[in-house]
């Protein structure tokens, strides 16, 4: 794919944790794990090596601490295919994640963010060449939000669309989502940013995409889950698109092979509609798989899985 422009790819690097036990505990209980793995994370990582897997040129930009762990991190998203040349080092630890997986596949995260905290919009100024060469940025909110409303800013200003996944969902400016092409939240992100809080779930699909849409966001994807996805543009109406009938392991990442995927489809030249069915079909493998970046398949595995997999 050598003189197409890569995707870029702005966010958090992180180790992963992941205690598997039968249930997820309640406040103050204790339970006992059957398994433990140690696993490169992050929702910019997990993104960039989504895109990476699927043989798409992918930068990276972000943070990494002066670690064993980062170290590792580094090491293992060079072997993945991601350009980390705009990866820096900060004098402090990488980033963690402590997650919990349940045998059902559901899972409770707690993220400490390292040198994550420390990508900064200066950082963007460094790499603006990169930003102004890429085709679509893609971004999270692991990192400061005062980067990414800048992040926003630049794109507006370079002509880059910017695909922005509201995860951990927080306060944005309405500027902020002004400028972005592409809002990805699943529906208790969409529901903190049309509630205030999180955990209120609207009634309707199209009624979550329309008034986000009046926000002056320009596209929205919804994820649902298993009920699929929900995808909608400014002046046209929206369309559902269903998920794909897997028996799912571990749900850890599955937002991010989403993005990664959707990314993609649009570099590849796909219709939104079109790109929201190849990323369904990322994510459904991965779910079936355990870790985050571990789950992350092949353009070839997505390929073969498009010709023989249903629809729910």
């Amino acid at each position: 794919m050598a003189g197409q422009k890569p995707v870029v790819v702005v966010g958090s690097i992180n180790t992963d944790l992941v205690s598997v036990t039968r249930r997820i505990p309640a406040v103050g209980e204790t339970v006992i794990g059957t398994g433990f793995q140690i696993h490169p994370g992050g929702k910019g990582a997990n993104q960039a090596v989504a895109v990476a897997r699927l043989g798409y040129p992918v930068q990276l930009i972000g943070r990494l601490g002066n670690d064993v762990f980062g170290d590792q991190l580094r090491s293992h998203l060079g072997s993945a295919g991601v350009d980390t040349t705009a990866v820096a080092s900060s004098n402090t630890t990488s980033g963690v994640a402590v997650i919990v997986v349940s045998q059902k596949g559901e899972n409770s995260i707690v993220v400490t963010p390292g040198a994550n905290a420390e990508v900064t919009p200066e950082d963007l100024d460094r790499h603006i060449h990169i930003i102004r060469g890429a085709g679509i940025v893609l971004a999270q909110l692991e990192i400061p939000v005062e980067t990414i409303e800048y992040l926003a800013v630049l794109c507006e200003r370079e002509g880059v669309q910017l695909i922005l996944d509201p995860a951990p969902a927080m306060e944005l400016p309405a500027d902020t989502l002004k400028r972005v092409a592409w809002f990805t939240p699943n529906e208790s992100e969409a529901a903190f940013y049309l509630e205030g809080r999180a955990g209120i779930k609207p009634a309707a699909p199209q009624e979550i995409a329309n008034e986000l849409l009046s926000r002056g966001i320009r596209g929205v994807v919804l994820k649902m889950g298993e009920s699929g996805i929900f995808l909608a543009r400014e002046r046209e109406g929206g369309k559902r698109i269903s998920a794909f009938s897997v028996q799912a392991v571990d749900t850890t990442a599955a937002g991010d092979a989403f993005n990664g995927g959707f990314a993609t489809g649009l570099m590849l030249g796909k219709s939104p509609e079109d790109s929201a069915v190849f990323a369904a079909a990322v994510a459904g493998i991965s779910v079936t798989r355990q870790g985050a970046q571990p789950s992350m398949p092949s353009r070839s595995e997505v390929d073969a899985f498009l010709e023989n997999a249903s629809m729910r």
